[in-house]
């Protein structure tokens, strides 16, 4: 258990390519956003949920986008505000593979640094990272000079930690906990991927 960090999971997605609510779709039998959350309880000691509005539906703790941006930088900020640990995981309700002791190992890397990183195929994955709360500062900074409105952008400000695929693979041979469902064809290929363990 990472005592020091919340996981904030992202359900503020408007979820257009798939054409639904990705916190509702069903892999092998349960909603998308029950196993992250599954997996979240595993290794964090308390979670909040990112959203654009709040719902009701869901029993977990809500956390409203901050108004001043939009999209993942917006759920960010509000996640690192309301957080009580000095740290915040961020990971995507649409990553249900997320491996626990990948979670963990990044965790070890945060050592002098606002942020740990992972870096797969060539593409660092904001949304796969640990963030400290003191980020909060750096990040309005960003927005107030106009920067990117994106989680990428956000990253060239901080002091970030980048662990490369190549350190990851030992504890996650395919690489699952950076597969993420944006698509009908991602869902269908989850569920093959589910039938296949």
């Amino acid at each position: 258990m990472i005592s020091d960090c919340t996981a904030l999971i992202f359900a503020g997605g408007d979820s257009r390519r798939m054409g639904s609510d990705k916190v509702n779709i069903m892999l092998d039998g349960r909603p998308l956003l029950e196993s992250v959350t599954a997996i979240m309880q595993e290794v964090f000691p308390k979670i909040l949920l990112s959203v654009r509005q709040r719902r009701p539906e869901i029993q977990l703790p809500q956390v409203d986008d901050d108004p001043s941006c939009a999209g993942p930088v917006a759920g960010l900020l509000s996640g690192l505000a309301a957080a009580e640990t000095p740290w915040v995981f961020a990971v995507a309700c649409d990553m249900p593979f997320v491996v626990p002791e990948v979670i963990e190992w990044l965790s070890q890397q945060r050592t002098r640094c606002q942020a740990v990183v992972p870096v797969v195929h060539g593409y660092p994955q904001p949304l796969a990272a640990f963030y400290a709360r003191d980020c909060v500062n750096d990040i309005r900074v960003h927005l107030d000079k106009r920067g990117k409105n994106s989680l990428l952008a956000v990253l060239e400000r901080l002091d970030v930690t980048y662990v490369n695929e190549a350190e990851l693979l030992a504890l996650d041979p395919g690489l699952r906990s950076f597969f993420d469902l944006d698509t009908p064809q991602d869902l269908a290929l989850a569920n093959y991927m589910e039938g296949a363990r």
